[in-house]
């Protein structure tokens, strides 16, 4: 078991606040975004097993099978196939959806045929993995997720009263529901952009006038201002998490978050479809091969299970679940079949040998045997064989 070194992600919507209190450290000013602990290339987690420092990355590449075990090389390949995250937003991240892993494979061999560099700008898929992920909140979290029903977002856009509006609730009422938002995520992203620019003014100015369910769409235009991002938005469920409630997000689903601390666990991808919200690039065509075009209830997670609390998902990649340690319980024993990660979020528990402050992790090989005692909070990143 090693305990891990992350590397904290200083990305521009990031809580300059979120990640310093749970570390109990004071804030230096600049954006904390997302704390990363995995061996993802673009920042592994380090550890030291008495030769010096190195990369958990390294070690599991020097000997895949001992660090995740046979069956998990068998069934995932050489690879630790997930990445656990601390994310932090104090600002809105791009409205976004994530490939199938056959679109992610077809995208990617396309991309690398027609010589696209990996650090492109306008390059969609940086892998050939699907990105599956799910986030936990630690403190409330707001976020957008899956399409409303199409009445339901019409009549939210003509409650604004923008003018300029109403074309798109008649098409939202005058379809069948794939096809009325199909037709409208497509009109908002390819509309000219000085005249939807004065669309989002009024619809922001008239949602921070009404306030309610229009709140968190007002917040998106003080980062975005005259974003197409900010109407394709407003298609979208808003979703505020509880503490210990999580959200899962599938391919296709569009989704962003808005505001707050939560565990993120997600396959190890970085391909992500932006809709807006974002400066980054915006491929519409693409975009609307991948993007699920039916409206759906934000699949909430609440734990289930007994002292090990588990957030079932229907993906092998990664499983998350949480153990609330209180003073004086019994050691919890885990199975020891697959690699795992552990994060303290609370307390001062131990793993092993190993007493955790919050946002310490440890990595555990597979066939390694760990034993959880004390009081706390303790989030276990595994995967299913």
């Amino acid at each position: 078991m090693d305990r891990l070194k992350n590397t904290i992600r200083p990305y521009a919507w990031g809580s300059t606040t979120l990640i310093p209190a749970l570390l109990g450290v004071e804030p230096t000013g600049e954006p904390q975004a997302e704390m990363w602990m995995g061996a993802h290339p673009g920042a592994p987690s380090r550890l030291d097993r008495g030769a010096g420092e190195t990369t958990l990355s390294a070690v599991i590449e020097a000997d895949p099978e001992g660090q995740l075990g046979s069956a998990a090389v068998a069934k995932f390949g050489p690879r630790l196939p997930f990445l656990l995250k601390l994310l932090a937003a104090g600002a809105p991240l791009s409205l976004q959806v994530h490939p199938d892993l056959a679109q992610a494979k077809e995208g990617f061999e396309d991309e690398e045929r027609r010589g696209v560099p990996i650090d492109a700008g306008h390059r969609n898929y940086k892998d050939a993995n699907h990105k599956p992920e799910m986030i936990c909140a630690l403190t409330p979290f707001d976020g957008l997720c899956g399409f409303r029903p199409p009445l339901e977002a019409a009549a939210l856009l003509e409650g604004l009263g923008v003018d300029s509006l109403k074309p798109y609730a008649d098409l939202l009422r005058a379809h069948p529901e794939e096809a009325a938002l199909r037709e409208v995520l497509t009109a908002v992203l390819t509309a000219d952009r000085a005249e939807m620019s004065r669309t989002v003014t009024e619809a922001a100015a008239a949602a921070e006038r009404l306030g309610g369910p229009y709140a968190p769409y007002a917040s998106l235009v003080h980062e975005f201002p005259g974003d197409p991002g900010v109407i394709a938005a407003m298609l979208l469920n808003h979703v505020r998490l509880q503490p210990g409630e999580a959200m899962f997000l599938g391919a296709g689903v569009p989704h962003a978050y808005i505001d707050g601390l939560g565990v993120e666990l997600l396959a190890n991808s970085d391909n992500v479809l932006r809709a807006g919200l974002t400066p980054k690039h915006v491929d519409v065509p693409e975009l609307l091969k991948v993007v699920l075009f039916e409206p759906s209830a934000p699949a909430l997670l609440r734990p289930e299970g007994g002292v090990e609390e588990v957030y079932e998902t229907p993906i092998d990649e990664f499983r998350l679940s949480r153990f609330v340690l209180a003073p004086g319980g019994a050691p919890q024993t885990l199975p020891d079949g697959a690699p795992q990660i552990l994060l303290c979020t609370a307390g001062a528990p131990a793993a092993g040998e190993l007493t955790l402050a919050p946002g310490e992790s440890v990595f555990v090989p597979a066939g390694e045997k760990v034993e959880l005692s004390g009081s706390g909070t303790i989030f276990r990143a595994t995967l299913v064989l």
